[in-house]
């Protein structure tokens, strides 16, 4: 730690420090129980399982639930022999406006290539040229074509797919679906040793349990539910950063929210709310030649970024919101009609947008920012682990280093592979025995679940794509106000003090950090400051108030 800027902190709503819940009325035993089932979890599952580890992989709702499969570009990865790892490297910094940690960029870079490969021996299969060789395409802030994809626009699925198929070939590996974890458990010196979590359908007649395990892995995927619009299915909301902040582990980079520029704009129900999850329009769509344009019909990234519409997805957001801003409209349009083949290279994309009544080989497809991914998340070195010994983080819940201000398009598939590696293989070095877990200390209460929509609302008011010192204290006003709200135990009330808890915890640290960096964008510091070279930690004290403390570069 060393001094810095000085760090004001708004007026933000106390969260509790365990949730409110019965104590648990059941309790297995296992070596290693991975939380979430997404490309980072069923990874990591697979290879403490080669590794002799039993293994209990524990999801919120079913397996295939979760943001994965949702991915449409596909993996970044240097498959080509004309591009190398360095180059990869050079493009994921960049995007990561000086943020990024170089040591764990260049893990990514130089591990990335074999564990796509890998993935392909576990069974995924990416799309081909007819001699062969690996298609691969191109998205915003690359420099060459590293992007291998499957089924055009389907590469999660796929990625999916694959990894569920190999999980369940493993009698070893167990599998409990439609459970929420609530808390970490941990023992007499600090130690994870296991989580409490709600079973529907389980144990007593609450459902309440405890998994006990001798080390604990986080791959709950993002938060993207704190905002009104965005990419993440209704299961992310930030369960994992929650349950590390009330553990007490370090978490960083929250204020990194990236916006993807181009979600498909779905029409407005009866009661004026849009749809809580918008249709991705990948942005290999722009990799193979479509155009943004404004309702005039001409392209405005021409000009701002020499990459056009396939500048880092940060630039692109900003350009399209300043159109939105001038123009006073909700959307910008995507351009694609000149694209040959739609059919077969964008399924899924033609199919969203068939289903909102839009035709794209004729006519423009309405597009806006939306939340896509969180940049950063519980903190972790290069083997995964976090501050609390025992606990490891990997995907989008995790904070490797690797992303810094604004995520690199296509790393995140890739990062959910490397360290899922990496953590599997500190593990099985030094797997201490179970311990046995002592009694949480913190306060245990929950909010009612009454205030998620009018949550999403305040954030996505003023903490979305533009933020400003007004804007965010207004957010924290009404977070503030919703935390007054509490409620009884259930899966919703945990659910939405989650959303609280990580809220708090975004505001705190985009009212602190005053400048515009990567992905966190405010009106009112315009540029990026060399004073702000360096990270944000948020935690709670005792009494359950968001701290922030700095740590320069």
């Amino acid at each position: 730690m060393s001094s810095g800027p000085v760090l004001t902190l708004p007026d933000l709503p106390t969260v509790p420090g365990r949730l409110l819940a019965p104590e648990p009325g059941w309790s297995e035993t296992t070596d290693v129980v991975v939380i979430g089932s997404g490309v980072a979890g069923l990874t990591a599952a697979l290879h403490l399982r080669e590794a002799g580890l039993h293994v209990t992989v524990v999801t919120k709702v079913n397996i295939d639930d979760g943001s994965t499969r949702w991915a449409q570009g596909g993996i970044a990865a240097v498959l080509d022999p004309v591009d190398t790892p360095a180059a990869h490297a050079a493009d994921t910094m960049v995007a990561g406006v000086g943020l990024c940690d170089p040591a764990a960029v260049e893990v990514l870079v130089t591990e990335g290539p074999a564990r796509v490969r890998e993935l392909m021996r576990w069974g995924a299969s990416f799309d081909r040229h007819p001699d062969g060789s690996l298609m691969m395409t191109r998205e915003g802030g690359h420099h060459a074509n590293r992007i291998v994809h499957a089924g055009g626009d389907a590469t999660g699925a796929e990625v999916q797919r694959a990894l569920h198929t190999a999980v369940m070939r493993d009698p070893w590996i167990r599998l409990v679906e439609h459970a929420l974890v609530l808390d970490l458990l941990t023992d007499a010196d600090g130690r994870a040793c296991g989580v409490t979590l709600h079973v529907l359908g389980e144990g007593s007649e609450d459902g309440v349990g405890a998994i006990l395990a001798r080390a604990v892995v986080l791959a709950t995927g993002g938060m993207g539910q704190v905002y009104a619009s965005t990419t993440n299915p209704a299961v992310s909301t930030g369960d994992g950063v929650a349950l590390a902040l009330r553990a007490g582990a370090v978490v960083t980079d929250v204020e990194f929210v990236q916006f993807h520029p181009t979600a498909l704009l779905l029409p407005a129900g009866p009661d004026g709310r849009r749809a809580a999850q918008q249709p991705l329009v990948s942005e290999a769509m722009r990799g193979e030649g479509a155009h943004l344009v404004d309702g005039d019909g001409k392209r405005f990234m021409v000009g701002q970024h020499e990459l056009a519409e396939l500048a880092p997805r940060d630039v692109v957001a900003k350009g399209i919101h300043r159109v939105l801003l001038a123009t006073g409209t909700d959307h910008v349009f995507l351009d694609a009609r000149h694209i040959p083949d739609l059919e077969t290279r964008f399924p899924t994309i033609m199919a969203s947008c068939r289903a909102a009544g839009i035709e794209p080989e004729t006519e423009l497809i309405p597009v806006a920012p939306a939340a896509h991914y969180a940049s950063g998340g519980v903190r972790t070195d290069l083997a995964g682990r976090t501050s609390i010994p025992g606990l490891y983080a990997c995907g989008e819940v995790a904070c490797t280093g690797v992303h810094g201000a604004n995520r690199l398009a296509s790393n995140s598939l890739l990062e959910g592979l490397v360290f899922a590696r990496r953590i599997a293989d500190d593990i099985a070095l030094d797997l201490p025995p179970q311990a046995s877990p002592v009694p949480g200390t913190g306060e245990a209460w929950a909010v009612d679940c009454e205030i998620r929509v009018p949550l999403q609302q305040a954030m996505t008011r003023g903490a979305f794509v533009l933020r400003s010192a007004a804007s965010l204290s207004d957010t924290a006003t009404e977070l503030a106000t919703l935390g007054e709200m509490r409620a009884g135990a259930n899966t919703a009330t945990w659910e939405a003090t989650n959303l609280l808890t990580v809220a708090s915890a975004l505001v705190a640290a985009a009212t602190v950090r005053a400048e515009t960096r990567g992905c966190h964008w405010r009106e009112d510091f315009p540029e990026a400051s060399p004073a702000w070279l360096g990270h944000l930690l948020a935690g709670l004290d005792d009494d359950g108030a968001t701290n922030e403390s700095w740590e320069a570069m």
